[in-house]
Parts: C-alpha cells; sequence; structure tokens
C-alpha cells in the first residue's frame, strides 16, 4: 500500500511509504462447516498452507497420530453414541411404563372410536355412483368453400395489329435452316455409322473364320497329342506287365526250385516221422487191431469169465454138499455113538477116520 503526500508550497514533493506482509483475507460468507468445525467464540485463523498442519512436510516417519483440525475426536464421537443409546433406552422404560387400554373380555373386542367434533363416515369401499348425459346428435363439418384470392391491382389491355409482333415467315427461316442442317447432319453420321457398323461386321467375320480354322488345328493337334500319349500309356503300361510277369514268373522259378530242395531231404523224414506216428498204415492190419482184435479180446475175456462163475458155482455146491455130509455124519454119530475100545495108532480106526478126511476135504 503506498500512500503519497503532497504540499503545494515546497518544490520537491515529499512521499510516504508504507509495506505489509502479505495475507490472505479472511472470508465474510459464512460456509455449511463452519457451526460444527469451528465455535462461534473461536477467532478466524489464516489460511496460509505453509502453516497448515494437515500438509506434511518433512520425514513422514514422524507423522502426527492426534486427530487433525476439522474433524471430531473419537472420544466425543463415542460418548454421543453412548449418549443415543442411554436416550433410547429411556424412552423405550417410559414407553413400558405407560399405563395401557386392558385386555378386552370374552365375546368382546376393542373399537376405534372417533373423538373429533364432527363425525366422518368410515367405509372400506369408496361409494359409486352410475351417472348419465345425453349429447346432442353429431353434425358433419360443412365442406370447406374454395379459396380464391382477393383481386389486386388494375386490368390493362393492349391492342396488337397484325404483323406487328411477329412474322411467320421471316421468324421460321432461320429455324427450317437449323432443323434442315441437323437432319441432314444426322443422316450423315447415321450412314458413316453403317458403313463402319458394315466394316466391323466384316472384319469379325474374317476374324471368326481365321479364328475357327486355328481352332479347328488346335483341335487337330490336340486330338493328335492324345492319341499318342494314350499310345505311349498303353505301350508302357504293356511293357510294365511283361517286366511283372518276367518278375513274378522268375519268383516263381526260384519259388520252385528253393521248394524242391527243401523238399528233398524234408519228405523222407516227414513220411517216416508220421508212419512212427500212425498217420500210415495197412488197412487190413489196421481192420484187425482195431476190429478183430477188440472182438476177440472181448469173447475170451466173456469166456474166461463164464469158465470162472462156473467153477465158482460148482466149488460152492460142493462145499455145500460137504458141509451137509459132514454135519449129518457129525450128528449121526453123536447120536449113535456107543463105548468102544479104544483102537491104536495103527488099527483099522485110524484107517477109517484118514480115509474120511481125504474123502472130505475142506
Amino acid at each position: 500500500m503506498t500512500s503519497a503526500l503532497t504540499d503545494g508550497t515546497s518544490r520537491a514533493p515529499s512521499t510516504y511509504t508504507y509495506t505489509s506482509r502479505p495475507r490472505a483475507l479472511p472470508c465474510q460468507r459464512s460456509r455449511y462447516r463452519d457451526s460444527l468445525t469451528q465455535p462461534d467464540e473461536e477467532p478466524m485463523r489464516y489460511g496460509n498452507i505453509m502453516y497448515d498442519r494437515r500438509v506434511i512436510r518433512g520425514n513422514t516417519y514422524a507423522l502426527q497420530t492426534g486427530p487433525l483440525l476439522g474433524q471430531p475426536d473419537s472420544l466425543e464421537l463415542q460418548r454421543q453414541r453412548e449418549a443415543k443409546k442411554r436416550a433410547l433406552a429411556r424412552k423405550q422404560a417410559q414407553e413400558q411404563l405407560r399405563p395401557q387400554t386392558p385386555e378386552p373380555v370374552e365375546g368382546r373386542k376393542h373399537v376405534d372410536v372417533q373423538t373429533e367434533l364432527y363425525l366422518e363416515e368410515i367405509a372400506d369401499r369408496i361409494i359409486e355412483v352410475d351417472m348419465e348425459c345425453q349429447t346432442d346428435a353429431f353434425l358433419d363439418r360443412p365442406p370447406t368453400p374454395l379459396f380464391i384470392p382477393a383481386k389486386t391491382g388494375k386490368d390493362v389491355a393492349t391492342q396488337i395489329l397484325e404483323g406487328e409482333l411477329f412474322d411467320f415467315d421471316l421468324e421460321v427461316k432461320p429455324v427450317l435452316e437449323v432443323l434442315v442442317g441437323k437432319i441432314i447432319e444426322q443422316s450423315l453420321l447415321e450412314v458413316m455409322e453403317e458403313e463402319e457398323l458394315a466394316n466391323l461386321r466384316a472384319s469379325q467375320r474374317e476374324y471368326e473364320e481365321l479364328r475357327n480354322s486355328e481352332r479347328a488345328e488346335v483341335q487337330r493337334l490336340e486330338e493328335q497329342e492324345r492319341r499318342h500319349r494314350e499310345e505311349k500309356e498303353r505301350r508302357k503300361k504293356q511293357q510294365w506287365e511283361i517286366v511283372h510277369k518276367h518278375n513274378e514268373t522268375s519268383q516263381k522259378i526260384a519259388a520252385r526250385a528253393f521248394a524242391q530242395r527243401y523238399l528233398a531231404d524234408l519228405l523222407p523224414s516227414v513220411f517216416g516221422s508220421l508212419r512212427d506216428s500212425g498217420y500210415f498204415y495197412d488197412p487190413i492190419e489196421r481192420d484187425i487191431e482195431i476190429g478183430f482184435l477188440p472182438w476177440l479180446m472181448n469173447e475170451v475175456e466173456k469166456t474166461m469169465e463164464y469158465s470162472m462163475v462156473g467153477r465158482t458155482v460148482l466149488d460152492m455146491l460142493i462145499r455145500e454138499v460137504v458141509e451137509k455130509r459132514l454135519y449129518m455124519y457129525e450128528h449121526k454119530e453123536e447120536t449113535h455113538r456107543s463105548p468102544e475100545p479104544e483102537d491104536e495108532p495103527g488099527g483099522p480106526g485110524a484107517v477109517t477116520e484118514s480115509l474120511e478126511a481125504s474123502e472130505f476135504p475142506e
């Protein structure tokens, strides 16, 4: 800020100078957060960012842990929440202690009663009333009249005599000259175009004839080349078949010779092993071994079995007869035994006993 004071009596003007430090002007308009963040009695602070505690300068390891300016304290927030909880609990307790209407007796129920000065009918369904209204018949709109604009200006007439504005013979002459000239020019152009088209057709006809002759020659050459190629392929195929048959025949001959050499020593050994194994045999001997010998053995076994059975039966009969006679003899001796003197060992009694023993062996 600079102010100058000038004295009119002195020649050299004297100057007074004053300079102040720059500062931010306080905001005169109230903000919506001023009442919450700052109380009314708190003085207005300057907004210099260099002195703001929220701006971090220097080392960031030693940051301030306290609440920043303009932010509520956590303890204050906790106290406010506890106060709200206590107020809510107090309100609920008051509502519980408030006297209430007792429960209705059996067969009755509570009904809301209007206590206002003017009673109002309460209905669940809105009252509806049907009303009708008859209107006049619909009339057709009349047709719109034709629009005729209003006449403006004045009518003026002029008389023109014959031959004053247009002379037909004089005016039509250049038009006829132009028409005739154009017709003649167009006719000449058409004649020249027809001659050119005729020349083009003749050239096309000659070109077609030349192309057809060349095409026929090309087709003849292609057919000749095709026949030569087919003949070449047929000759190659025949030669390949001959070579293939020759190779196949040589392979067969070599295989036959190798088989003959290989089988020369193999056949005798094979036939010998087959003969030893019994695959080659004499039919008569085979018939005797398979048909006659088993039958003969069966018959011999049957005959031997019959003889053994007969011998066994005969032995059983002889044994039974001997046992019966011995039993009868012993029984007879016991019944007709009488006391007799003992014979000497060499007497007739000993001879009789030995004869009986030899006659009836067990």
